[in-house]
């Protein structure tokens, strides 16, 4: 997914998609979440300017569609890298050696949690519970969900060669 402009308006198909998905519900604002996850699909998270216009399809103030929006720590309100990566931050994978996974993550992208690397291709960010602990330590990778975490698996899935 490559990202679009984000200063320009939701297109009239986007906007026609939105009011479809209120049309499911007794009120607008029940699709407030899923007309969220529909903007960040296109755009990778969710700019002011589109909370604005979706706010507005949905009769809800921005404050309000805001509140939901920084809720969900899956809506983005700033911009990610192409691929998301949560670290699972509980006790079960603290327990279980994420601080080990952490800190492989962050070498080999050369990143903190809350950044994102330099070529926009991923963005490392804690979470406080994926509900993979019987498979501590965990992440989740766009919407693949990894367990049993150990640097040797962590340059795999993110496919880089151990020398490097």
């Amino acid at each position: 997914m490559s990202i679009v402009d984000t200063d320009s308006d939701l297109t009239a198909e986007q906007r026609d998609a939105i009011t479809a998905m209120a049309g499911h519900y007794d009120h607008k604002r029940g699709a407030c979440i899923e007309a969220l996850k529909y903007v960040q699909s296109h755009y990778r998270f969710v700019s002011d300017r589109h909370l604005a216009e979706v706010a507005t399809l949905l009769d809800m103030s921005c404050a309000d569609l805001d509140g939901v929006a920084t809720y969900y720590n899956l809506i983005f309100r700033r911009p990610v890298g192409e691929h998301v990566i949560f670290l699972c931050d509980s006790v079960s994978c603290w327990i279980m050696g994420r601080d080990a996974v952490n800190q492989r993550i962050r070498a080999r992208l050369g990143i903190e949690p809350g950044e994102t690397t330099p070529d926009g291709a991923y963005t490392l960010l804690p979470i406080v519970c994926l509900g993979h602990c019987d498979h501590a330590p965990a992440m989740l990778l766009d919407e693949t969900l990894h367990g049993d975490l150990d640097a040797a698996r962590i340059d795999t899935i993110l496919g880089i060669q151990s020398e490097r």
